[in-house]
């Protein structure tokens, strides 16, 4: 502390929610609307068609996104305090997540065509067919500079995200004991004790 005149510390999750850009929007019947995508929970609905409070935001309610993970949108709670996470609508399972980068092409790719303005679902089924062929490539078809540059994006992003489940399956730390096991294990090294720096006797080297 003396040294740096700050200690180091992870965010908490709080951090990370008050970091993220923020925009403002209003809490419709269907929830919150966000480039074309809807958003909405159970936990929104003592708060639609409401004010905020917020008068300098026209009663506007504060929402945090993150740029990278399109799969959920922060809520701010003006009255009671606090966040409420409300979901994408359009995601079932488990997708891996994509940021606005792939949603904005995938606009843009359906622009040219002409099929603009398109829905939500229009989007989304484009997002998936365009990871998709920048991944695999379709049979006669090389994928732009373009679309690999935002599915390399989207895999990096997929990777260093948590994963939504909880904890995984019971039985999985029983295989990794059972990997481990069937693990012959091989000769040791043999280990070489780096040796004492000394400049006294580095300096009657040089003589």
């Amino acid at each position: 502390m003396e040294i740096t005149g700050y200690v180091a510390a992870p965010l908490s999750q709080e951090d990370y929610i008050e970091l993220l850009p923020v925009t403002w929007r209003v809490i419709n019947s269907y929830g919150i609307k966000i480039s074309h995508r809807r958003y909405d929970c159970k936990a929104l609905n003592p708060y639609r068609r409401q004010h905020s409070g917020v008068s300098a935001k026209k009663g506007l309610w504060e929402v945090h996104r993150d740029p990278y993970d399109v799969s959920r949108i922060w809520v701010r709670n003006h009255h009671e305090g606090g966040w409420i996470l409300a979901p994408w609508t359009y995601l079932k399972g488990r997708p891996a997540p994509f940021g606005e980068q792939a949603w904005d092409h995938a606009r843009q790719v359906l622009a040219r065509r002409g099929d603009d303005p398109a829905t939500e679902t229009e989007i989304a089924q484009a997002v998936e067919a365009l990871l998709d062929k920048a991944e695999r490539g379709p049979a006669g078809a090389k994928p732009s500079k373009q679309d690999k540059r935002v599915a390399g994006r989207t895999r990096a992003v997929a990777e260093g995200t948590p994963a939504m489940t909880a904890s995984p399956p019971d039985e999985a730390p029983e295989l990794i004991e059972e990997a481990v096991a069937e693990q012959e294990p091989g000769p040791m090294a043999k280990v070489i004790p780096l040796g004492f720096f000394d400049p006294f006797e580095e300096a009657k080297k040089r003589w």
